[in-house]
């Protein structure tokens, strides 16, 4: 941090823009901090807390509306200025580096030491573990792009720390509901032998885990190997089905260009058939016309000959009568 006073730093502007979202008294981050609270009561249950960092004391308030003695202490002029009015008079601008004044059954410091130079960091620490036996520590260990993060490590180097005043890991306790690096902190009046064996206990129970989990995510990747694989071939009867409907379409194709070439022939010979019916039947009319024609001049033919030989019976006859 240099020479910067931390005003300049934690000022309106960072609380507006330092933090992701605007760090303010609204829906978001009154949610967000009633769940910590929940679960800081149903899992501790302390009867007084010191949250070292509060900010705008959105976390104070919270407690304090479940009936835990809570108190707020921050370096912000700014964040205090703005707490709620309800815990105005319970948070206070300082360090949390210095002596918070009196004990407190749990101490909570969220994200706040990797905004604080590494010696100051480990003022804070000590203080911590002279006015508590528990405390609720989370530091990123991750987030270096963050400007005003100058002292970020890992958690075994904050581990470490705390150890140098009697406190250990609490390896039961899941601090997940506030961060994945969330650490529960207790001082220990047990022997190096028991701290040994509690986290023995819980290294052997997160290797299970995570070797029950590489098995899974092999078995799971051999699955997925299957699955592809049966893919695959399906992918492959699909092309081969697919092709051999095309060549059974394309085969459906010529038969109908087949059978509509046939229709357009039949057709046309079925014109042609109908077209010489049709020259037969006027030639046959013309026919039975013309032999109409030939009967009547028969018949005329017939009448005149009948004529005539009647005429001549008529004259014969006569010839007869006269020589008789």
């Amino acid at each position: 941090m240099g020479e910067q006073n931390p005003q300049q730093l934690y000022d309106e502007f960072y609380y507006a823009t330092g933090l992701g979202l605007p760090y303010r008294r609204d829906e978001h981050w009154t949610t967000f901090f009633g769940r910590v609270a929940d679960e800081i009561v149903a899992a501790i249950g302390p009867g007084s807390v010191l949250d070292a960092g509060c900010a705008l004391g959105l976390l104070v308030e919270q407690l304090r509306e479940r009936g835990v003695d809570a108190e707020g202490v921050d370096i912000s002029e700014y964040a205090i200025a703005n707490a709620p009015e309800a815990v105005r008079p319970f948070v206070r601008v300082g360090s949390v580096a210095e002596p918070p004044g009196r004990r407190y059954d749990l101490i909570v410091c969220i994200e706040v030491l990797e905004h604080m130079p590494r010696e100051e960091a480990e003022r804070a620490i000590a203080a911590f573990c002279a006015h508590a036996d528990d405390v609720l520590f989370s530091s990123t260990p991750l987030d270096f792009k963050e400007a005003t993060h100058f002292n970020v490590h890992p958690i075994e180097h904050w581990a470490e720390l705390f150890a140098r005043h009697g406190f250990v890991r609490d390896v039961d306790f899941d601090g997940s509901f506030l961060t994945p690096w969330t650490i529960r902190f207790r001082r220990s009046g047990e022997p190096p032998a028991r701290i040994v064996r509690s986290y023995e206990r819980r290294f052997w129970e997160l290797w299970k885990a995570n070797t029950d989990l590489r098995e899974l995510v092999l078995e799971q990747r051999q699955q997925i190997d299957i699955t592809e694989a049966a893919i695959r071939d399906a992918r492959d009867s699909m092309r081969e089905a697919h092709r051999l409907l095309a060549a059974r379409t394309e085969e459906l194709q010529d038969a109908h260009r087949m059978l509509n070439a046939r229709t357009t022939e039949y057709a046309r010979l079925e014109a042609e058939r109908m077209a010489s019916i049709a020259q037969v039947e006027a030639y046959a009319a013309r026919l039975e016309a013309d032999l109409a024609q030939k009967i009547a001049h028969i018949d005329t033919l017939k009448g005149q000959i009948a004529r005539v030989e009647s005429g001549r019976l008529m004259r014969i006859m006569r010839a007869l009568r006269r020589r008789g």
